[in-house]
């Protein structure tokens, strides 16, 4: 029989993926969960009603039997709903950045707001399965990654733990990211002719994704420089990293004994790296490698909306369920 899994924000980019996601999991069936009663839905063919629907609620989701939920929503919402699920006793995956941080403190510099109680900041596991697997098999709840830092924290915390990068002399992140990334809500920036043929920086150094960076790798905030910069695509993240070494030091090495049993990272041969069309629909971070004397060009390549939200969403649902990690992903 599947476990039934609930998913608030349904509508949105991330929440249509993990819809896509479930309803081919071996183990897990979706439900959506309405909590927007002004929102419309898309046509759809005729006969075709998709999965069921429920209200937002604990009681809705005891009554259906919903063992676990999916809150792909805005912060605001994580932090109203979330609470009420995990003491309802239902396993809670959230998609959003309430809970990502350890402190409130540091949330509160970043997020521009009221502090979250300092217990559910300690109770939630940060979802990054190749760092953080042991924590979140069996957890009641998981805060997904953000896109951006799934990508850097995957390229960079290897080589911060082997000592071979020359901190003093910085870390340069280039981000680049399709419009989904943004969210479904409509807005000036996301607006068609305000993309198309246009590519554009933002949120120079004030990123809200910076710290998690700093958190997952071990940096200081003076070590790392991260830019994010949207270009006229659906879907897809690309980051050029730039590093200086401290030493002679074999990178694609480093990778491939950190990641030689995760079955979504990928490495490329020495001087190959990845692009958007290796990654997009597939719940792979790809990592390439291109090295001249003690300098390094990290390129990551990851979809935004599956190892950057739903797949890796998806991947702490197996792993909090004891499922096989792979499930519904390969």
């Amino acid at each position: 029989m599947s476990t039934l899994t609930g998913i608030v924000g349904f509508r949105g980019y991330s929440g249509a993926e993990l819809i896509r996601l479930l309803s081919g999991h071996p183990h897990a069936s979706p439900i959506l969960m309405e909590h927007r009663a002004d929102a419309g839905d898309r046509p759809v063919p005729v006969g075709h009603t998709g999965p069921r629907r429920i209200a937002s609620t604990p009681a809705a989701a005891r009554e259906a039997g919903v063992e676990c939920v999916f809150l792909a929503t805005p912060h605001e919402v994580s932090i109203e709903l979330a609470p009420e699920f995990l003491a309802a006793g239902i396993r809670v995956i959230d998609l959003s950045g309430a809970f990502r941080l350890r402190t409130p403190d540091i949330y509160n510099r970043w997020y521009k707001e009221p502090a979250i109680p300092a217990d559910l900041l300690a109770e939630a596991v940060y979802g990054l399965p190749e760092f953080y697997r042991a924590e979140i098999r069996g957890a009641r709840f998981v805060s997904n990654p953000g896109c951006y830092p799934t990508a850097a924290n995957l390229a960079l915390r290897p080589l911060v733990e082997a000592g071979v990068l020359d901190l003093e002399a910085g870390i340069v992140c280039d981000a680049k990211s399709g419009v989904s990334g943004a969210g479904r809500k409509p807005s000036l920036k996301t607006h068609f002719c305000e993309v198309t043929g246009n590519f554009s920086a933002y949120s120079i150094l004030q990123h809200r994704h910076v710290p998690e960076v700093l958190q997952n790798s071990g940096l200081e905030e003076s070590q790392f420089s991260f830019t994010a910069q949207l270009i006229p695509v659906h879907r897809g993240i690309l980051e050029t990293i730039y590093v200086r070494l401290n030493q002679d030091a074999d990178l694609c090495a480093i990778y491939a004994d950190a990641y030689a049993d995760e079955p979504f990272i990928r490495r490329y041969a020495p001087g190959q790296v990845p692009d958007l069309q290796a990654v997009n629909g597939t719940n792979f971070c790809d990592l390439g490698v291109v090295q001249n004397q003690r300098r390094a060009v990290i390129v990551a390549a990851e979809d935004n909306l599956v190892k950057g939200a739903a797949g890796q969403a998806v991947q702490n649902m197996n792993l909090m369920f004891g499922w096989p990690e792979t499930d519904g992903l390969l």
